[in-house]
Protein backbone atom coordinates (compact mmCIF):
# COMPACT_ATOMS: atom_id res chain seq x y z
CA UNK A 1 0.00 0.00 0.00
CA UNK A 2 1.17 3.34 -0.89
CA UNK A 3 2.13 5.91 1.82
CA UNK A 4 1.04 9.41 1.95
CA UNK A 5 3.32 11.34 4.12
CA UNK A 6 4.11 14.57 5.05
CA UNK A 7 7.87 16.67 5.45
CA UNK A 8 8.23 19.85 6.73
CA UNK A 9 10.99 21.82 4.86
CA UNK A 10 13.28 21.91 1.47
CA UNK A 11 12.22 19.65 -0.73
CA UNK A 12 15.51 19.87 -2.45
CA UNK A 13 16.71 18.18 0.44
CA UNK A 14 14.62 14.57 -0.09
CA UNK A 15 15.51 11.44 -1.07
CA UNK A 16 13.23 10.41 -3.41
CA UNK A 17 13.34 9.36 -7.05
CA UNK A 18 11.56 12.95 -8.27
CA UNK A 19 10.38 15.67 -6.61
CA UNK A 20 7.55 18.25 -8.23
CA UNK A 21 8.43 21.41 -9.38
CA UNK A 22 5.39 24.05 -9.07
CA UNK A 23 5.64 25.56 -12.50
CA UNK A 24 4.68 27.89 -14.99
CA UNK A 25 3.62 26.96 -18.15
CA UNK A 26 7.01 28.32 -20.03
CA UNK A 27 9.16 26.74 -17.81
CA UNK A 28 11.41 29.07 -16.57
CA UNK A 29 12.24 28.80 -13.14
CA UNK A 30 11.67 31.98 -11.13
CA UNK A 31 11.88 32.40 -7.29
CA UNK A 32 10.06 29.91 -4.77
CA UNK A 33 10.25 26.21 -5.26
CA UNK A 34 11.36 26.59 -8.54
CA UNK A 35 14.52 29.00 -7.87
CA UNK A 36 15.12 26.68 -4.36
CA UNK A 37 15.67 23.30 -7.34
CA UNK A 38 17.53 25.74 -9.72
CA UNK A 39 20.02 26.86 -7.02
CA UNK A 40 20.64 23.25 -5.53
CA UNK A 41 20.43 21.28 -8.43
CA UNK A 42 21.64 24.35 -11.42
CA UNK A 43 21.16 26.07 -14.34
CA UNK A 44 20.46 22.47 -16.61
CA UNK A 45 17.31 21.98 -14.97
CA UNK A 46 15.65 24.88 -16.56
CA UNK A 47 17.44 24.78 -19.56
CA UNK A 48 16.31 20.70 -20.43
CA UNK A 49 12.49 22.43 -19.42
CA UNK A 50 12.40 25.26 -20.92
CA UNK A 51 13.82 23.23 -23.91
CA UNK A 52 10.55 20.67 -23.61
CA UNK A 53 8.18 23.80 -23.32
CA UNK A 54 5.94 25.58 -23.67
CA UNK A 55 3.35 23.30 -22.41
CA UNK A 56 -0.34 23.74 -21.75
CA UNK A 57 -1.52 24.54 -18.11
CA UNK A 58 -2.11 21.76 -15.98
CA UNK A 59 0.23 19.40 -17.79
CA UNK A 60 3.61 18.27 -16.42
CA UNK A 61 7.14 17.14 -18.17
CA UNK A 62 9.88 15.48 -16.16
CA UNK A 63 13.85 16.59 -16.36
CA UNK A 64 17.22 15.31 -15.28
CA UNK A 65 17.83 16.53 -11.84
CA UNK A 66 21.35 17.68 -12.04
CA UNK A 67 22.76 17.96 -8.75
CA UNK A 68 19.75 17.25 -6.51
CA UNK A 69 19.29 13.73 -4.45
CA UNK A 70 16.47 13.18 -6.81
CA UNK A 71 16.83 11.51 -10.35
CA UNK A 72 13.86 13.63 -11.73
CA UNK A 73 12.58 17.01 -11.33
CA UNK A 74 8.92 16.72 -12.76
CA UNK A 75 6.93 20.33 -13.63
CA UNK A 76 3.80 20.54 -13.29
CA UNK A 77 2.65 23.92 -14.89
CA UNK A 78 0.14 24.66 -12.45
CA UNK A 79 0.08 28.37 -13.92
CA UNK A 80 0.59 30.35 -16.05
CA UNK A 81 3.13 32.68 -17.06
CA UNK A 82 0.73 35.23 -15.29
CA UNK A 83 1.30 33.23 -12.40
CA UNK A 84 -2.19 33.23 -11.85
CA UNK A 85 -3.77 29.47 -10.49
CA UNK A 86 -7.04 27.87 -9.80
CA UNK A 87 -7.95 25.02 -8.11
CA UNK A 88 -8.96 23.21 -12.11
CA UNK A 89 -5.09 24.08 -12.37
CA UNK A 90 -3.52 22.89 -9.74
CA UNK A 91 -5.73 19.38 -9.92
CA UNK A 92 -4.56 18.91 -13.59
CA UNK A 93 -1.20 19.76 -12.58
CA UNK A 94 -1.09 17.16 -9.63
CA UNK A 95 -2.92 14.20 -11.81
CA UNK A 96 -0.20 14.87 -14.89
CA UNK A 97 2.76 15.27 -12.02
CA UNK A 98 1.32 11.54 -10.89
CA UNK A 99 0.62 10.20 -14.57
CA UNK A 100 4.50 10.91 -15.63
CA UNK A 101 5.64 9.48 -12.21
CA UNK A 102 3.70 5.91 -13.58
CA UNK A 103 5.89 6.72 -16.85
CA UNK A 104 9.12 6.59 -15.23
CA UNK A 105 8.07 4.28 -13.34
CA UNK A 106 8.62 5.92 -10.02
CA UNK A 107 8.33 4.34 -6.76
CA UNK A 108 8.25 7.99 -4.73
CA UNK A 109 7.71 11.35 -5.91
CA UNK A 110 7.63 14.70 -3.43
CA UNK A 111 4.80 17.43 -4.34
CA UNK A 112 4.98 21.29 -3.07
CA UNK A 113 1.93 22.45 -2.42
CA UNK A 114 1.18 23.79 -6.10
CA UNK A 115 -0.26 27.13 -6.36
CA UNK A 116 0.41 28.50 -3.29
CA UNK A 117 3.76 30.80 -3.34
CA UNK A 118 3.45 33.09 -6.20
CA UNK A 119 0.00 31.87 -7.21
CA UNK A 120 -1.28 32.86 -4.10
CA UNK A 121 -3.70 29.91 -3.86
CA UNK A 122 -4.64 29.27 -0.33
CA UNK A 123 -3.07 26.27 1.47
CA UNK A 124 -6.04 24.76 2.85
CA UNK A 125 -7.79 24.28 -0.66
CA UNK A 126 -4.49 23.09 -2.38
CA UNK A 127 -4.21 20.11 0.72
CA UNK A 128 -8.10 19.64 -0.32
CA UNK A 129 -7.58 19.18 -4.05
CA UNK A 130 -3.65 17.53 -4.06
CA UNK A 131 -4.50 15.06 -1.36
CA UNK A 132 -8.14 14.30 -3.13
CA UNK A 133 -6.09 13.83 -6.70
CA UNK A 134 -3.50 11.75 -5.19
CA UNK A 135 -5.58 9.34 -3.04
CA UNK A 136 -8.02 8.94 -6.55
CA UNK A 137 -4.73 8.19 -8.08
CA UNK A 138 -3.82 5.54 -5.85
CA UNK A 139 -7.02 3.61 -5.90
CA UNK A 140 -6.12 2.76 -9.51
CA UNK A 141 -2.84 0.62 -10.38
CA UNK A 142 0.46 2.15 -9.37
CA UNK A 143 4.12 1.73 -8.88
CA UNK A 144 4.44 4.33 -6.13
CA UNK A 145 5.08 3.19 -2.69
CA UNK A 146 5.49 6.66 -1.03
CA UNK A 147 4.18 9.88 -1.95
CA UNK A 148 5.29 13.01 -0.07
CA UNK A 149 4.19 16.54 0.71
CA UNK A 150 7.15 18.69 1.49
CA UNK A 151 5.65 21.60 3.09
CA UNK A 152 7.36 25.17 3.36
CA UNK A 153 6.39 26.74 6.13
CA UNK A 154 4.63 25.73 9.28
CA UNK A 155 1.35 27.22 7.83
CA UNK A 156 1.17 25.23 4.79
CA UNK A 157 2.29 21.89 7.00
CA UNK A 158 -0.90 22.59 9.58
CA UNK A 159 -2.90 22.75 6.51
CA UNK A 160 -1.77 19.32 5.09
CA UNK A 161 -2.13 17.98 8.13
CA UNK A 162 -5.19 18.84 9.11
CA UNK A 163 -6.31 17.59 5.45
CA UNK A 164 -4.62 14.71 5.10
CA UNK A 165 -6.06 13.66 8.89
CA UNK A 166 -9.69 14.63 7.62
CA UNK A 167 -9.57 12.41 4.28
CA UNK A 168 -8.16 9.81 6.03
CA UNK A 169 -9.48 9.31 9.63
CA UNK A 170 -6.36 9.19 11.17
CA UNK A 171 -3.60 11.91 12.43
CA UNK A 172 -0.69 12.28 9.96
CA UNK A 173 2.94 10.97 9.56
CA UNK A 174 5.78 13.35 10.72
Amino acid sequence: MTRITLYQGDITELEVEAIVNAANNALWMGGGVAGAIKRKGGQEIEREAMAKGPIPIGEAIATGAGRLKARYVIHAAAMGTDLVTDAAKVRAATKNALLRAEELRLRSIAFPALGTGVGGFPYARAAQIMIETVQEHLRGETLLEEVVFALYGEEAYRAFAEELARQEGRLPQV
